[in-house]
């Protein structure tokens, strides 16, 4: 089958909306599919929004291929006969963050009808679809309760997940995720004011709001925590990824209202380590159970830095979970059979 996979990106930034589109790619081909990819570039701006969102409409691929696998949005508004969505997210500053600092048009007559006429395009659209998968429950609960679409989740795999492994459980906490407001790496370094053990903070990432970078070094400093924190300020490779998860004690991922457990979260897993995260954390919580596989807790520096500490603390507890945490991939079914499976059924 001739596949496209289409996609948006930010330019310039890496992540999880790029993997699913670069690794499901190589899996489609390894099943014996012809595959293209395709992105357009597409930023949260008001002014040319629209403008983003008809330059995908007026891209007709239908002569091109047997399948069109759209992904992030506005991908879905491509027309073709036999489009597929995995659909990862809506422009969530004008669904579930409308009510939130991240809105980017005013809660105004006009804005509000930028939105309205969003949510009517999208609706339009993605009925399109012959088949609409999320990567989450959140996602495709937010699916019909602002579009009225039913969707099933399809849980995203890593790739080559047999990379990973478990040097034993050392005394960092690692977090290795795009550095950004909502992910909260902030409040990770908060929580080690109040650590009592020696437990060690290790992030690894950057982001493109050099501003708040700055605060995360800054806060670093100013509370003396430079033994304590470690901060590598980069998009590390995949090498060194494995080489820091393999000696952690435990993977820390505390987005705010995340769409789904995030690639992290599958990392630790396959690395046998548990996740600690909060009570907010959105789709992190399909894949973590407090005291199963992981911690979850208030997202509170306190709180946080309790977690920290029974980690550091009940070694024996914290390898249990991290036991689990792995199991939790075959319970979940993720795997990449079952996405190429769906995906071109």
């Amino acid at each position: 089958m001739k596949v496209v996979i289409a996609s948006s990106f930010v330019p310039f930034v890496n992540g999880g909306g790029r993997f699913i589109v670069e690794w499901l790619e190589q899996k489609l081909v390894e099943y014996g599919h012809q595959v293209e990819r395709f992105y357009l570039p597409f930023v949260d701006r008001p002014d040319d929004l629209f403008d983003q969102i008809l330059a995908f409409r007026l891209i007709d691929l239908s002569s091109s291929c047997d399948r069109l696998i759209a992904i992030r949005p506005p991908a879905h508004v491509l027309p073709h006969p036999n489009k597929i969505l995995w659909f990862i997210h809506h422009i969530r500053g004008l669904y579930d963050l409308w009510d939130s600092p991240y809105r980017f048009v005013p809660d105004s007559p006009s804005g509000r009808a930028v939105r309205r006429a969003v949510m009517e395009l999208d609706t339009r659209t993605i009925r399109e679809a012959r088949h609409v998968f999320t990567n989450s429950q959140v996602v495709a609960t937010r699916l019909e309760h602002f579009n009225g679409i039913m969707a099933k989740p399809l849980y995203p795999p890593i790739l080559a997940p047999e990379r990973f492994r478990n040097d034993g459980y050392g005394d960092e906490i690692v977090v290795i995720c795009r550095v950004e407001l909502h992910k909260r790496q902030w409040l990770l370094v908060e929580a080690m004011r109040y650590v009592k053990t020696p437990v060690r903070l290790r992030l690894c990432g950057t982001g493109i709001n050099s501003a708040h970078l700055d605060s995360i070094r800054a806060a670093i400093m100013n509370h003396q925590l430079e033994s304590k924190v470690s901060y590598e300020d980069r998009w590390i490779s995949e090498e060194e990824k494995i080489e820091r998860l393999a000696p952690a004690l435990a993977v820390a991922y505390l987005p705010e209202d995340e769409d789904s457990y995030g690639y992290c979260s599958l990392e630790a897993a396959h690395a046998r380590k548990p996740i600690l995260t909060t009570e907010d954390s959105g789709g992190v919580l399909e894949f973590v159970t407090d005291g199963i596989n992981g911690l979850v807790v208030s997202p509170s520096p306190t709180a946080l830095a309790d977690a920290m500490d029974r980690l550091f603390l009940d070694r024996a507890h914290t390898a249990r979970m991290g036991e689990a945490n792995n199991r939790r991939l075959s319970e979940l079914g993720i795997n990449w059979d079952t996405v190429v499976e769906s995906l071109t059924s």
